[in-house]
């Protein structure tokens, strides 16, 4: 990160009799107050991969932009106090790490137990869920029991609602391990602890996915307004975005706004389309998508480490595609062509 005065280990521990994984991170006189420019600076100025600084940035702007919400104040004012602390930025870049180093492509969650009762913040006393945790956990599924305290704290309700596709039962896969990070708090008779399943999508090649296509014709907004709204529709977690010039009725040249996204996407999506742009209405229909099995593979290249995705059918290798943000990096830094750094992947992912 580039920063110093923190200290991060593990240990293992028993939550209710499961054996799990604690991450302590300490930090050494550290109060600092910050503002969402601020926590993006140290991200994009540190040494982590591209997509890792990406993620964590998207985590950190859709908390900002709910805390500015419940605050009615613009973003850019925004004054972070514990989620701002070095702790708060260490508990989501490390996510995000773990993430890349995984190779999640999807990420899908069950109903989330936010807890009960009060909880004590910078302003005050607030009730369980705190009012920035429930601004974004808006369309997921929350519940609560008579277990007292807060379960779900703002930076997990926003690297939850930044990364996760889909809320519900567990999906349909090949489970291939699962581990428990364990809370701070000890309950009686609860294990206060996540769960992680990784998985491989077996379905994927048989059974097609059933998604949901928005679409609208515009013709009366400024082109530098298309670019934001992709931008913050991909922030939602929509799988697809692109626009296509039509012709449109009176012969007037338009653009065709199309989204792709899941069934419990529809009604965020929507909102911000009625939001961010001049159209009076919106079409949507269902689409079937099949996809390839598709496994991340890090190879050691000399310009670095680099992601490759396999993609797959009934066991065989059908595509290989070095990751592109990474290896534009790479060849930057090394001062020689992007496709020999992707040359380079492709022929270490052979050797392995």
């Amino acid at each position: 990160l580039g920063v110093e005065g923190y200290d991060v280990s593990f240990e293992n521990v028993d939550r209710s009799g499961i054996s799990a994984t604690r991450a302590v991170v300490r930090t050494r006189h550290e109060h600092a107050h910050r503002h969402l420019g601020d926590i993006l600076k140290i991200i994009y100025q540190s040494r982590l991969s591209d997509g890792v600084k990406d993620r964590a940035a998207r985590i950190f702007s859709r908390l900002a932009e709910a805390e500015a919400r419940v605050h009615n104040v613009p973003v850019e004012r925004i004054h972070f106090h514990e989620v701002g602390a070095l702790d708060a930025i260490i508990d989501v870049v490390g996510a995000c790490i773990g993430f890349e180093l995984l190779g999640v492509e999807r990420f899908a969650s069950s109903a989330l137990h936010v807890g009960s009762g009060m909880v004590e913040m910078a302003h005050g006393r607030f009730p369980v869920p705190p009012p920035a945790v429930a601004e974004l956990l808006k369309n997921a599924p929350v519940y609560s029991t008579d277990i007292t305290g807060e379960l779900l704290t703002p930076t997990g309700a926003a690297i939850i609602s930044t990364v996760c596709d889909e809320f519900g039962q567990l999906p349909r896969m090949l489970i291939e391990r699962t581990g428990y990070g364990a809370g701070s708090r000890e309950y009686q008779n609860f294990p206060n602890a996540l769960r992680l399943i990784l998985g491989r999508d077996e379905a994927a090649q048989d059974e097609p996915e059933r998604l949901l296509m928005i679409e609208t014709n515009i013709d009366d907004m400024s082109p530098q307004h298309f670019g934001y709204l992709m931008e913050k529709v991909i922030e939602l977690g929509a799988l697809d975005c692109y626009f296509t010039p039509v012709q449109m009725k009176k012969n007037r040249p338009g653009v065709l706004v199309s989204i792709l996204c899941r069934k419990e996407q529809r009604e965020a999506l929507q909102e911000i389309l009625f939001a961010e742009t001049t159209t009076l209405g919106l079409r949507s229909y269902e689409v079937e998508r099949r996809a390839l099995q598709r496994e991340s593979v890090r190879v050691e290249t000399p310009y670095g480490e680099i992601d490759v995705k396999v993609a797959s059918i009934n066991g065989r290798v059908v595509n290989e595609k070095p990751e592109y943000e990474q290896c534009r990096a790479a060849a930057e830094r090394a001062g020689v062509a992007l496709r020999t750094v992707e040359a380079a992947a492709l022929k270490a992912l052979q050797k392995d």
